[in-house]
């Protein structure tokens, strides 16, 4: 008897084809959600801010002073509280660069509402369209500071902030969420896991330094 010719099994092939095509999909979507999570979304334009660093620069000292703050972060209220006002006037003497960086790694501590993520939004908004006025919109905010685990402000009792320090430019920009991913990407792209951090001139400091080495480059 002659051996029987093997034929081709069009149906495994089909399907073995559609899983290709499945998986292909799925990979794709993966790689759109990943880029979608850490998309930061419209940059600031300004002249005191660095679209690409995040930074909202004051001052022209010699030495810098980095700090990157969530404005949901108690620790760094209780930061701005101890050094802010020192860090300001340093830097509007132009004995120090101050850059301050907004993040938002606090978004899962209020009920939904990505706070942190609108506060930093909010800052940059008001970086854009009233630098004169960002200090003190930073203050305010810090000083409305919400508590941690709840709610948060909502975006027009930032708008109302940012009113109340003379930004009222800022309202269409604090509504639109224009620039609300820009904080959290900057978080990743700094790879900051606690707030606050603080850099001088590059080098990160651990928070057992922060008391010793910030006053050596304050006046």
């Amino acid at each position: 008897m002659a051996a029987a010719q093997g034929k081709t099994n069009w149906f495994a092939i089909g399907i073995s084809a559609a899983v290709v095509v499945v998986l292909v999909a799925l990979g794709a979507v993966v790689v759109w959600m990943n880029n979608q999570a850490s998309d930061p979304g419209a940059a600031p334009t300004s002249d005191i801010v660095n679209a690409e660093t995040g930074a909202i620069t004051f001052g022209e000292g010699e030495d810098v002073v980095s700090t990157y703050l969530d404005f949901m972060c108690p620790a760094c209220n209780s930061f701005e509280q101890a050094y802010g006002e020192q860090l300001q006037s340093a830097a509007a003497d132009d004995e120090i660069t101050l850059e301050v960086h907004p993040i938002a790694i606090l978004d899962h501590l209020s009920q939904g509402t990505n706070y942190s993520s609108r506060a930093a939004g909010a800052m940059y908004c008001v970086a854009e369209s009233a630098p004169e006025k960002a200090l003190d919109f930073m203050n305010a905010l810090f000083a409305n500071q919400p508590q941690e685990g709840g709610s948060g402000l909502t975006d027009e009792q930032l708008t109302q902030i940012a009113a109340e320090v003379g930004a009222d430019d800022a309202a269409s920009c604090i509504a639109d969420g224009t620039y609300s991913k820009f904080g959290a990407a900057q978080a990743s792209a700094h790879d900051i896991k606690g707030t606050p951090t603080i850099e001088i001139n590059g080098k990160r400091l651990e928070v057992s330094e922060i008391n010793t080495e910030l006053p050596k480059v304050l006046p």
